[in-house]
């Protein structure tokens, strides 16, 4: 015990020393009171419907490699990319993937995640993906064309995005999603469970809403991450209601002041709907293009704003390291002894990232560091709410990526359809098997 206590002073004391300068805000404070002076909040930012979709599992590059590589501060860094191959021979560099589904899941666990990244050298993503089915872990290296997913290259082309918008932990689905809603994992480095009725009591953005008198509803297409948090499941189960719901509210103008859209998270490969792979890619993105389409035809879009994100990068290869963190709070990883000792002083991978809205600005790159925090901190800026814990407190809130004085999409764009292909779902059923995560 005494051994691990060390260990834990030690990976703390060395957190302090690179936590990034900006830093300076705690739990508790205001946006006015870390927002530059004459920066928009409260009332003062024209968006009174956010809708927040979260999907699963897949990097920037993954995706969007060719999206941005032709901005020159990108083009050397992804010349150079590749990784080890297991096997021996050739490094394995990033390739078309041209089918939509895995044979394999990926790691993305705190110790994977943490071999991947090996110090920023970007490396080990090969190495902790080999499986009886891919023995040199090549498939974390491939990614996908405007052709394989021309919906999204286009909305990714047309709105304001960041190529610097980071997941929150190096690791995976629960404790990312942990600080999307509460800025924090309360410690938890894996996928728990709450063990019984009372557990996860710890507040979230869902007390803050409630406090403050702001209106909410989680859109669930198969079952709400939410119902983790004690709060949502004992006093609050009434706000979680079926995807249709969404459809319809968006169709009436009856969507409340803040949303939260949950896809299908478990399924067969085939209806699987949250892109966490083996899931196949176009009908996770068929889900999100009736979503945002939804919105746009919605009599309150002129007034909204649609953050659509990944909770983690699913074991898929980044070229660009994560940077330093803010701590959130006092609490620290809930390691066992075979985990990697750590802090919650780092960044995860580069995940997509996208700001729908009629004041998004048009074909906009932001370069400015963010995580899941960001769009915490974003509602919390709108309805002027305190922060929850150092991370949200210190997020940059993402208003580089709005013009609130010219709403150039206040008649939404065209864009293209989201195809999902009969020949590629028969074939996902061969590569993976009939059944998602």
């Amino acid at each position: 015990m005494a051994t691990v206590v060390l260990v834990l002073i030690l990976v703390l004391g060395a957190a302090a020393q690179e936590m990034p300068a900006g830093c300076p805000f705690t739990a508790g404070s205001l946006p006015l009171d870390t927002l530059p002076a004459g920066a928009p909040h409260g009332s003062a930012i024209p968006i009174d419907h956010i809708v927040v979709l979260m999907q699963e599992n897949r990097s920037f590059d993954h995706y969007f490699r060719h999206l941005l590589a032709v901005q020159p501060r990108e083009g050397p860094a992804l010349r150079r990319a590749a990784n080890p191959n297991p096997e021996g021979g050739r490094a394995i560099r990033p390739f078309h993937q041209r089918q939509y589904c895995e044979v394999a899941d990926l790691d993305h666990s705190w110790n994977g995640s943490r071999a991947q990244w090996n110090e920023g050298a970007m490396d080990g993503f090969t190495a902790t993906n080999v499986n009886p089915r891919d023995p040199s872990g090549a498939r974390t290296m491939g990614y996908y064309r405007r052709t394989d997913l021309p919906f999204y290259h286009k909305l990714f082309r047309t709105f304001a995005v960041a190529d610097r918008y980071f997941c929150s932990v190096l690791g995976p689905t629960f404790p990312n999603r942990h600080y999307l809603l509460a800025g924090t994992s309360f410690g938890r480095i894996r996928n728990d469970l709450p063990p019984d009725p009372d557990s996860f009591a710890q507040r979230t953005i869902f007390n803050q809403l409630d406090e403050a008198g702001v209106s909410w509803k989680i859109y669930q297409s198969q079952i709400a991450f939410a119902l983790v948090y004690a709060y949502v499941r004992n006093q609050r189960a009434g706000a979680l209601v079926p995807i249709n719901q969404y459809f319809a509210d968006a169709a009436a103008g009856t969507l409340p002041q803040v949303s939260f859209v949950d896809p299908l998270f478990f399924g067969e490969i085939t209806v699987q709907n949250d892109e966490h792979p083996p899931a196949n890619v176009q009908v996770g993105e068929e889900f999100v293009a009736r979503v945002i389409r939804a919105l746009f035809a919605s009599p309150q879009w002129p007034r909204s704003a649609l953050f659509l994100t990944y909770d983690e990068h699913g074991g898929f290869y980044d070229h660009v390291a994560p940077p330093a963190a803010c701590i959130p709070d006092a609490v620290p990883p809930l390691l066992t002894t075979s985990d990697v000792p750590a802090a919650f002083d780092r960044y995860g991978f580069r995940v997509p990232f996208v700001v729908v809205s009629p004041f998004a600005r048009r074909r906009f790159v932001s370069h400015t560091v963010y995580d899941h925090t960001s769009v915490l901190r974003f509602i919390q800026t709108r309805y002027d709410l305190p922060a929850l814990t150092a991370r949200d407190a210190n997020a940059d809130p993402l208003l580089e990526l709005f013009d609130f004085t010219n709403p150039v999409f206040a008649k939404p764009p065209k864009l293209p359809k989201a195809p999902v292909g009969p020949r590629r779902l028969e074939e996902c059923v061969r590569i993976a098997g009939g059944e998602g995560s």
